[in-house]
């Protein structure tokens, strides 16, 4: 594990020094934890959706071939 170096303003720290009993490396340590893993998951759901979004084209560009096929068809019949 790394270590960071934050910085606070005094009457926070005043305020931290009251609450002795809480682990502030501790809690800080988790909320950056959280934080990273949201954003990783953010990250991960774009990617999804830009794979999502590439075949949702693919499929109207075939759909639009297959309906100038149709309409190809039905012209030569006499529709």
């Amino acid at each position: 594990m790394v270590s960071i170096t934050l910085s606070v303003p005094e009457e926070v720290r005043k305020i931290m020094k009251e609450y002795p009993d809480i682990n502030w490396s501790g809690y800080i340590r988790k909320t950056i934890e959280e934080k990273a893993k949201k954003l990783e998951w953010k990250k991960q759901m774009l990617k999804q959706l830009e794979a999502e979004e590439e075949s949702d084209l693919t499929a109207i560009q075939i759909g639009g071939k297959i309906k100038q096929g149709m309409l190809k068809k039905y012209k030569k019949e006499g529709w």
